[in-house]
């Protein structure tokens, strides 16, 4: 029996349609968190430290964005930490050539992204290789490939203005403008899932693969897409990164990967593929956010808080990672 994927149908779950229990669970975390953070520091609670977190929280939120989207797919994406750095480092170089690059330094960064991304999908979609082999080996390309742009050494090149401005202002209500940005991304993400022929199609390649195809979706094209876009959505966060600290450095991205995927699972989006709502993605940056912040003032060492990362995806996959996928 075929699965028919039709317009008409009724959305995959979405924002408010269904609350599993792994996004129940995950916003009791990010309450008992912001308990635990309170007993360290009065200020845990105050509104300016919350948007600082949510400001912060932001340039996860992109990055894992596009990891949500790869794993609805039942896909996984390793390229993201240099993605992150290829996006930061590129617009922060179409910078230095002048007002015609400062202008557009953000759309060639977040293109870049894009590149990689749909080599990616090539690979995946067209050549059938298993994508944490093939993102794994891109992400490596990346990396060479951004070392022999630089020589190695720390680039030189500055944020614009605009990049500065993204990352860092508060231009309406004094809220940042990052969580701004996160905001719209985050309702386009969830139109895109729940509106499109396109989220209906992630969403049934994530539960049936074949039943899809035969259906007549043209799932390679839909995967080339969805590692398309995590690719942009990378390398924006790199973007923004860089105008947060007005430069892009050699490794910006690689604090990103396990926490992107630890968001994306702690909000019960199945690893399988599938099943899964950007509500309890952002439940699990917003968590993950205030998790680093709470051991970064416990001094917890990076190589503790990865242990931890890791402790966690693993929890959360015994937990809510072998259930069934919707449709199977």
């Amino acid at each position: 029996m075929t699965m028919r994927i039709d317009p008409a149908d009724p959305a995959p779950p979405g924002l408010f349609k269904r609350l599993d229990p792994a996004v129940l669970t995950a916003f009791g975390c990010i309450v008992a968190l912001l308990l635990v953070g309170s007993l360290y520091s009065t200020s845990f609670l105050s509104p300016g430290y919350l948007l600082q977190q949510l400001q912060v929280g932001a340039f996860l939120a992109m990055a894992a964005t596009g990891m949500m989207i790869v794993i609805l797919l039942g896909q996984i994406d390793l390229s993201v930490p240099w993605l992150v750095t290829v996006g930061g480092m590129m617009s922060t170089a179409a910078a230095g050539y002048g007002p015609w690059g400062a202008a557009f330094a953000i759309p060639a960064g977040v293109l870049c992204g894009v590149v990689f991304g749909l080599v990616n999908g090539v690979g995946v979609a067209y050549l059938r290789i298993p994508s944490m082999i093939f993102t794994l080996g891109i992400n490596a390309v990346a990396q060479g490939l951004m070392i022999l742009r630089t020589g190695g050494s720390a680039p030189q090149d500055m944020a614009t203005p605009a990049m500065h401005g993204l990352a860092t202002g508060h231009a309406l209500a004094g809220i940042p403008n990052a969580v701004w940005i996160w905001i719209v991304v985050g309702a386009v993400t969830v139109f895109v899932l729940r509106r499109t022929t396109f989220g209906r199609s992630v969403y049934g390649i994530g539960n049936r693969e074949a039943a899809a195809y035969l259906s007549g979706i043209n799932t390679r094209r839909i995967v080339l897409l969805a590692f398309a876009l995590s690719g942009g959505l990378s390398a924006f966060a790199g973007v923004l990164l860089a105008g947060y600290s007005d430069k892009a450095y050699q490794g910006m991205g690689d604090p990103y990967l396990l926490p992107a995927i630890a968001a994306v699972v702690l909000g019960g989006t199945s690893i399988l593929g599938g099943r899964g709502s950007y509500l309890g993605t952002t439940a699990g940056v917003i968590l993950i956010t205030l998790l680093q912040s709470i051991l970064s003032v416990m001094q917890i060492a990076e190589a503790g808080r990865q242990i931890i990362y890791g402790v966690v995806i693993v929890a959360m996959l015994l937990l809510y990672g072998r259930g069934p996928r919707v449709g199977s």
